[in-house]
């Protein structure tokens, strides 16, 4: 029987390594992906990529809609665009932690869906923060890297504890 995977933290290593593509969309890609369904669902997240359940591949879910089925990307590459505005951020990986996170308005994506086919998305919304939000989890990246100094220094004491903690 297959392990259930569930959330890695940080400090584990496998979030800041960056994520290897994806090959080929086999077993163990559908099963990583059901886990990753079912993660985001008992979470109640927006989006999770797979180096949050401890496997470094090029895949992510995203569902910024509450009540929309969460969409696979396998394999993304992004640009952005526009101006940068903050908004408020956590992450699943960094319980507790919020802060405000700059980021571009506008988002062009394409990637693999898991049927195999390729598709390109377009957002200038909340879409488009989740989009680069797992996609720099893919890129060994997290919020606490893009906090400005105020927020890390408001989140030290709870960074610690993790650090602490051991992830």
């Amino acid at each position: 029987m297959a392990r259930e995977r569930g959330i890695v933290i940080y400090p584990n290593p496998v979030l800041r390594a960056r994520a290897k593509p994806v090959d080929k969309i086999d077993e163990f890609v559908r099963q990583l992906v059901a886990d990753m369904h079912r993660v985001v669902g008992e979470e109640e997240g927006a989006g999770i990529a797979a180096p949050q359940l401890g496997e470094s591949l090029r895949i992510f879910l995203a569902c910024p809609s509450r009540g929309e089925e969460p969409r696979v990307f396998i394999n993304p590459k992004i640009e952005v665009a526009g101006a940068v505005s903050p908004h408020q951020e956590g992450c699943l990986s960094l319980p507790d932690i919020f802060a405000d996170i700059l980021r571009p308005a506008f988002v062009r994506i394409t990637a693999t869906a898991l049927d195999g086919s390729e598709f390109s998305l377009e957002s200038d919304g909340f879409a488009a923060r989740v989009w680069q939000h797992e996609f720099d989890h893919l890129e060994g990246m997290l919020i606490i890297d893009r906090m400005r100094p105020i927020d890390r220094l408001s989140n030290r004491r709870a960074l610690r504890d993790l650090e602490r903690a051991g992830g």
